[in-house]
């Protein structure tokens, strides 16, 4: 149990999700989401409940597809605990989901690739109206590595948190305008820097509104909590913060440490046991990497993201950034903005050097060819300077 009665708290309105309560002075709920398949609706059964047991007053599952969306609703009427769906591109699996679930989350980059006939608009329109007839919640997740393309466009490619920022609060205007407010909104990114100023600046303008707090692809223990705990310590610090997430990449066995991981950072803040760093530093080799959640088509991307971590430490002199992702959904888009990437199919490694494709290759080969790629790149910044 967290001593919430020590966190400085802004007076954000309530939100119901299932049976806990998000905002308005309530203990910060600490979420978490599996990392199995949705449709092994008994292995996911199990992990939200080992979830449940760790404390997570919220687990959340991807749902991609019909019989994504069918799994869901068995395990729904199986477990006690609140779930939210996280939709992807299929943004009508919301009309189905939403009778049976707590809560809905929705990214507004990922509202462009579907029905593209229809505007933004329309289509928050009606999964807020099927939210309000199924009595669910929604949040607004917006993600460093999907920005809506249009806001990306309107602003100076060095300025990633500006779009971030209007895409979340163009949204809860338009909520606020058709008369739902039972939503949550997040701004998520995989440098706790923008991630606090992402979410400083949002909350100055609507410091009403709950939000979720994360730092997406925080990557492995013990890094993943450090960079979490910096963005966390800044932000509830100030009173802002009603639901959090410690995103790590680990076996599906260990996933109950994201919660763990939580209640201790929650109690130190509360207790005043913080770091005195303002600003992350990240000197060295910068290994960015997806929690695992159902997306990830092999498991043997959890141990690819430990074996990059090993390899990247024989060139601690160098700031290089890495970037391993689980699946194709977010994996393209997320390795854009690192010096390599790697993302995960079921049979092989997608390679990527910024936004440029280097191949794809086994899972037997991609380290070997990846330390080539990380020489390369030293080589030529070398014959630069």
């Amino acid at each position: 149990m967290t001593s919430d009665h020590l966190l400085p708290r802004n007076a954000t309105r309530l939100v119901k999700v299932g049976t806990t309560s998000i905002g308005a002075g309530n203990p910060i709920v600490i979420q978490s989401m599996c990392a199995t398949s949705t449709r092994n609706i008994e292995l996911t059964s199990k992990q939200i409940q080992a979830l449940s047991d760790a404390g997570a007053g919220l687990v959340r599952l991807a749902v991609d597809s019909r019989k994504d969306a069918e799994a869901a609703l068995e395990i729904a009427a199986r477990v006690d605990a609140n779930l939210c769906i996280d939709l992807q591109e299929n943004w009508r699996l919301a009309q189905v989901l939403a009778p049976g679930v707590a809560k809905i989350r929705y990214n507004p980059g990922h509202l462009h690739h579907h029905e593209r006939s229809l505007d933004w608009q329309e289509k928050v329109r009606r999964i807020a109206s099927w939210a309000a007839e199924g009595d669910t919640a929604l949040r607004v997740g917006v993600n460093c590595g999907s920005v809506d393309p249009a806001m990306k466009e309107a602003w100076p490619a060095d300025d990633s948190i500006s779009p971030m920022v209007t895409s979340a609060l163009e949204h809860a205007e338009f909520l606020d305008s058709i008369g739902f407010d039972r939503y949550v909104v997040s701004l998520k990114d995989s440098d706790p820097n923008l991630v606090i100023e992402a979410n400083r600046r949002f909350a100055s303008q609507r410091p009403e509104i709950p939000l979720h707090l994360g730092v997406t692809e925080a990557g492995l223990p013990p890094d993943g909590i450090v960079k979490t705990r910096i963005a966390f310590e800044q932000l509830i610090s100030r009173g802002i913060g009603d639901t959090i997430r410690v995103s790590l990449t680990l076996p599906n066995p260990q996933k109950s440490q994201e919660v763990t991981a939580g209640r201790k950072i929650l109690e130190d803040i509360a207790q005043g046991r913080v770091r005195s760093v303002v600003h992350y530093q990240g000197g060295g080799p910068n290994i960015i990497s997806c929690p695992s959640c159902s997306r990830v088509e092999n498991e043997a991307f959890v141990e690819l993201a430990q074996q990059v971590k090993q390899l990247s430490q024989q060139f601690s002199q160098h700031d290089i950034t890495i970037a391993v992702m689980g699946c194709r959904v977010n994996g393209p888009g997320e390795t854009d903005d690192a010096d390599l990437g790697l993302w995960c199919a079921p049979s092989f490694v997608n390679l990527k050097r910024g936004s440029e494709s280097l191949g794809a290759f086994p899972y037997d080969q991609i380290l070997d060819r990846l330390q080539q790629e990380i020489e390369a790149l030293i080589g030529q910044r070398g014959s630069i300077q």
